[in-house]
């Protein structure tokens, strides 16, 4: 499956993905509301919960064209599953070796405030890269901020599309945007919300039509 050109990346978050009924609803909303992109990532079940739930939203997304990115890999477990890409943060194992197990899956990159990073990961294979934390955020509270000049620097030097992310809302997104960011990605934002389908709404009208 391609990348979408721009839009909302909605990013699971822990509340949903304690049973599969909540994560398929809440991830149904998102989507109807205009998210072009789902990560699904799951920080609390084992292994073969991870697996069932990541069938399930495949097919869910697939249904409806878009794209599901798996956290943190392992490129083995994307290969074996037949999913449509993974998204290696910093510390998640070698883009070059993930490319090689899935040359055809979308593969995205962290790279935090590293525009040399984003570099390195586009030669590798990178279908996209992904900077941050543009505000505070409140899943990664700790992590460093990054400028808001390092989304132009980066659309100057980087053919693969760029994903913004970090403390994120539809308040504060549209510098983001306008300064060279395709993607805005949201975990809380959207899905802490008690109206999924509208939180991803706000976001989606951003980027107009």
């Amino acid at each position: 499956m391609r990348l979408p050109r721009r839009g909302l990346y909605a990013i699971t978050s822990a509340a949903i993905c304690r049973d599969a009924l909540t994560l398929l609803r809440a991830v149904e909303q998102a989507i109807e509301g205009g998210a072009v992109i789902v990560q699904y990532r799951d920080k609390l079940n084992e292994a073969a919960t991870r697996h069932r739930h990541a069938l399930q939203l495949q097919d869910l997304c697939r249904q409806a064209g878009v794209p599901l990115i798996l956290n943190d890999g392992p490129a083995a477990d994307v290969a074996t599953l037949q999913l449509d890409g993974m998204h290696l943060g910093e510390d998640d194992g070698a883009l070059v070796e993930a490319r090689r197990l899935c040359p055809d899956a979308l593969i995205g990159a962290t790279c935090g405030q590293s525009l040399e990073k984003a570099l390195q990961a586009q030669a590798a294979g990178a279908s996209y890269v992904a900077f941050g934390a543009f505000y505070p955020s409140a899943t990664k509270p700790l992590a460093a901020r990054a400028p808001l000049e390092l989304l132009g620097a980066a659309r100057a030097q980087l053919y693969v599309p760029l994903c913004a992310i970090g403390g994120i809302t539809p308040h504060n997104a549209a510098p983001l945007i306008a300064a060279g960011a395709h993607f805005i990605a949201a975990v809380e934002g959207v899905f802490g919300s008690a109206d999924v389908k509208a939180a991803a709404s706000a976001y989606a009208q951003l980027f107009g039509a």
